[in-house]
């Protein structure tokens, strides 16, 4: 079953198929042997700059012609890629991989909403060896060319779970013996004390309303940044410190 196509482009042209942009997105979706290519579009000089798969349909036009297929002001680059939606990453493959050895963490997220943090996270996952992201299907943005540049090749790469039921999903993640830890900023344990021996599930909340009761419940245990002058940090930045501490135990 493959994930949902997003309904409609930024411009509310309608169109069933994410339009990738911008260089470094469009070059990773191409090196993916997992992605499906429907159309091409490059300006007169990129198209000297690429290696056009075998079949793949391009059309040539200018910098204008390329920004009507991208958000308002996105920087194309020269590039826009038209693709099949990747097919969805099953949690029990993920955590069927979970007894290799590694201590690796998976990311897991409440309705994170903004497909900047959502791709901003991807990133830091990739960067500091994450097992996988996890997000709840309705409440996490679909797969656009926002989402595909700001997570600067990682959606190419790191594996993504879309779940209708996060609560399950955590409760299957704990079973798989991760030790799940909810980030809040009012917790009294710090992140560095909470991380323990076992491979940690770290769950962020959303950008304006943090945890849900219910993810809370279904979590081992609650610890905070050890952050000052500040009461809390963007989710992304946020994630990105956690996973630095996961990758820094033992060293």
């Amino acid at each position: 079953m493959g994930r949902r196509p997003h309904p409609k482009n930024q411009q509310g042209q309608k169109s069933p198929f994410p339009r990738l942009y911008g260089r470094h997105a469009v070059f990773a979706a191409l090196d993916n042997p997992e992605r499906s290519f429907r159309k091409l579009w490059l300006t007169p000089a990129t198209s000297k700059t690429i290696v056009i798969p075998q079949g793949l349909q391009v059309q040539i036009g200018d910098d204008h012609d390329l920004g009507r297929l991208c958000p308002p002001d996105a920087p194309h680059q020269g590039f826009v890629l038209e693709v099949e939606p990747l097919e969805n990453v099953w949690l029990g493959d993920i955590l069927a991989q979970a007894d290799d050895g590694e201590n690796r963490p998976i990311i897991v997220l409440d309705q994170v909403t903004d497909p900047h943090n959502v791709g901003a996270l991807m990133r830091s996952a990739l960067a500091f060896n994450a097992r996988a992201i996890v997000t709840q299907d309705r409440h996490s943005p679909a797969e656009t060319g926002v989402l595909a540049r700001s997570a600067s090749g990682a959606l190419e790469q790191l594996p993504w779970v879309r779940t209708v039921n996060l609560a399950r999903a955590l409760g299957e993640i704990g079973d798989a013996g991760f030790w799940r830890i909810a980030l809040d900023g009012s917790a009294p344990d710090t992140l560095e004390s909470a991380l323990g021996k076992a491979q940690p599930a770290l769950v962020l909340g959303s950008e304006g309303e943090g945890l849900r009761h219910l993810t809370i419940e279904n979590c081992d245990q609650l610890a905070r940044l050890p952050i000052s002058g500040v009461e809390s940090l963007n989710v992304s930045n946020a994630g990105a410190i956690a996973l630095y501490a996961c990758a820094r135990r033992g060293l």
